[in-house]
């Protein structure tokens, strides 16, 4: 006030102590916020480079949380392959148990062929009897065998559409075997004409097998369609993709591309007819080539992987280097503040006994009344 005198000597102390509690407001702030440097007021250099640091640790963060999504994606891809995988495997079993089940899906006629013209004769599946004539066959398997499929395919007694009649391969035989996805049960087969015998069973042993094995293929389908995390599944086709990006100006990023999961993306198909051990030979042969396909899928899906998983350690390391560096340009040492607060609230009672004695000589006045 500049209406009150003072004294050069107390002015001086009253100026030290002003000082004195300047510095005790600040390493207060310092010790209760733990930083020296709390606003581009205490040093702008230092300020706005940790705060820069700050963002940039920030927005890595963000991009953290998204790799370990990341992660969790290609993790359920590969937790499903692993699951397809133990189904062909199942599906390998079961083809391989048909493979090994008796055929008893046809029977070959054995001899010399011999059909008369004009003659007739019987065909007995089951309890069925049927009437085949044979004229104009001329010793020739595939006639007879035609004439053999006509008597089958005109019954209306059950057997037309269950049972096939051909030639064979070599044409000096004729094989009456299960149509393709026909359900029989075992019915015993006979045939006599001019130089011509058929006899045997036909038991359809494998048709159980065909409905199991398409039934893993339907699970195999369902597996697949339930790989997806978080609307995106690395299994349901090349139309599917996962793009983890891996800093904060997007221009360091992986994208993996799905794939086909499903038992036709494996190449693998429903079968009808395993009468036939070359069908399941071909069978046994697509399981193999799926086995391989599933272990390149998931060798992929692991390299990905350990690509994110290396970036995410990575960042997380440099998130830890960006707030310690913007800390050293910031943070105070509390020993240092802690020893100053201390040295000032010494400094500050003498000042006001320093400022005390310089008022005495004033104080003394008063005893002249």
């Amino acid at each position: 006030m500049s209406d009150i005198s003072l004294t050069a000597s107390m002015r001086s102390n009253l100026l030290s102590l002003q000082n004195t509690q300047s510095l005790m407001d600040t390493t207060q702030e310092r010790l209760s916020t733990g930083k020296k440097v709390n606003s581009a007021l205490d040093n702008p250099s230092s300020f706005y480079t940790a705060q820069s640091l700050t963002n940039r640790a920030s927005d890595l963060s963000s991009l953290l949380d998204s790799m370990g999504q990341g992660i969790q994606t290609i993790k359920a891809a590969d937790e499903a392959i692993t699951s397809i995988t133990e189904f062909v495997q199942q599906a390998k079993a079961i083809a391989n148990q048909a493979r090994d089940e008796a055929d008893k899906s046809s029977v070959t006629s054995t001899g010399e062929i011999k059909a008369e013209t004009n003659a007739n004769a019987k065909l007995k599946i089951g309890n069925k009897e049927l009437t085949v004539k044979l004229a104009d066959t001329d010793n020739d398997a595939t006639k007879v065998a035609q004439k053999i499929q006509a008597a089958i395919t005109g019954d209306t007694g059950g057997v037309a559409g269950k049972y096939t009649a051909a030639a064979s391969a070599d044409g000096k035989s004729i094989v009456i075997k299960i149509a393709n996805g026909a359900e029989v049960e075992a019915a015993s087969v006979s045939f006599e004409g001019a130089g011509i015998k058929i006899s045997g069973t036909l038991e359809d042993n494998r048709a159980s097998y065909v409905d199991r094995y398409n039934d893993i293929l339907t699970q195999i389908d369902q597996l697949a369609k339930d790989a997806g995390y978080k609307g995106i599944n690395l299994l349901g086709g090349e139309d599917q993709s996962l793009t983890v990006v891996f800093n904060e100006d997007r221009s360091s990023s992986l994208t993996i591309q799905g794939v086909d999961g499903s038992a036709a993306g494996l190449g693998l198909t429903p079968e009808t007819d395993w009468s036939e051990n070359t069908a399941i030979d071909a069978v046994l042969t697509k399981i193999d080539s799926a086995v391989s396909t599933l272990r390149s899928m998931s060798s992929e899906f692991g390299n990905n992987y350990s690509v994110v998983q290396t970036r995410e350690e990575f960042t997380e390391n440099l998130i830890n280097v960006l707030e310690e560096g913007s800390d050293k340009l910031t943070l105070a040492d509390m020993n240092e503040e802690s020893a100053n607060m201390l040295a000032l609230q010494t400094r500050q009672q003498l000042a006001i006994n320093s400022l005390s004695l310089a008022s005495q000589a004033s104080q003394s006045v008063l005893k002249l009344f």
